[in-house]
């Protein structure tokens, strides 16, 4: 699906608030270091001890929290409920004013189903921080193109809260907080390449899971980076000749055109075996060689090996490439 001459800096998901319409965030309110959250699952069907042992890590940092009804339901298919169940669970902890954060249990397949069932109106009147990549890319995106909510591109319950050392603490206290920070080379991040424009690079950070953002292509729920954006892409399990496909894919759906950077995710397990070892590299890099900005690589967010970094998309960002690379989050996601 290719734009015509000008694309519009955001896409018609939903109708736009139109204070968002005008550039403007909707941010929650800031997080309470004993504030409770919503445990639910949008997607599939997390294991019931993988959950337990994600609450009692978030108990432990003084969060309470609450299982949503259908969190843990299995099927139909790989769903953690029906369509209908799963948006009841959603909205109820959007409305619920003793919630203060909302945190999915894991990705896996099935959020898309919820995009075209999303109560707006009601999400708008009880802003909250939704924690989540993966599949939750789509909803998040959804949410901002919509209202302008802030995307938490961090920790999920199963796969980070539940590992040993699994949650990147600073980040995570940050964005609930509304404290800026930054993360660099002790996160993963490191320049691939410097490309050919003015340093620093300032814009909005935008993105989330690439095959996510690639299967949106041609849906309603088109991705549409904001004019100038950091592009922030990350994924798990796939070949360098599939991210090559996909970064393809992004470059002539004319999605790339007005982004000033883009970052790269640590790719876990984005490899092929018996390939050198620089493969992915080289496939990215290839892919993109007609891209002017800088390109940096390795932050762990999203899919990773360490600890989770959370990224607040749809904030002002600031990446200054260099012999230490480092991203600046320069503007809140939540209000106090």
């Amino acid at each position: 699906m290719h734009r015509k001459d000008s694309a519009p800096d955001l896409a018609p998901a939903f109708p736009l608030d139109p204070h968002h319409a005008a550039g403007q965030l909707l941010l929650p309110h800031a997080v309470p270091d004993s504030g409770h959250a919503a445990i639910l699952s949008p997607a599939s069907t997390p294991r019931l001890e993988r959950v337990e042992a994600g609450s009692a890590a978030l108990a432990a940092l003084g969060y309470s929290s609450t299982v949503a009804p259908h969190a843990l339901t299995r099927g139909p298919l790989y769903f953690a409920g029906t369509t209908q169940q799963r948006l009841v669970d959603l909205h109820a902890a959007f409305a619920d004013p003793e919630t203060h954060l909302l945190m999915a249990t894991r990705g896996g397949y099935g959020s898309n189903h919820l995009l075209d069932g999303l109560d707006i109106d009601l999400i708008a009147a009880h802003p909250k921080p939704l924690f989540a990549y993966s599949d939750l890319t789509a909803v998040q995106l959804a949410l901002f193109h919509a209202i302008g909510l802030p995307g938490f591109h961090g920790p999920m319950i199963s796969p980070d809260f539940a590992r040993q050392g699994g949650v990147h603490l600073p980040s995570f206290r940050a964005a609930l907080s509304g404290t800026p920070y930054s993360v660099g080379a002790a996160e993963g991040l490191r320049l691939l390449r410097e490309g050919n424009t003015p340093y620093p690079v300032r814009g909005t950070l935008y993105g989330g899971c690439l095959s996510i953002l690639t299967a949106l292509i041609g849906t309603p729920w088109e991705p549409a980076p904001p004019r100038g954006a950091i592009l922030f892409l990350e994924d798990v399990n796939a070949r360098p000749y599939q991210i090559h496909r996909m970064l393809w894919q992004l470059r002539n759906a004319e999605l790339l055109d007005h982004v000033r950077a883009i970052v790269f995710g640590e790719m876990l397990d984005c490899a092929s075996a018996g390939a050198p070892a620089d493969l992915l590299h080289d496939a990215i890099l290839r892919s993109l060689e007609d891209f002017p900005g800088p390109i940096a690589f390795g932050l762990r967010s999203g899919h990773v090996s360490g600890p989770n970094v959370t990224l607040t998309l749809g904030v002002a960002a600031e990446l200054r490439p260099g012999l230490t690379t480092t991203l600046h989050l320069l503007e809140p996601a939540v209000h106090a």
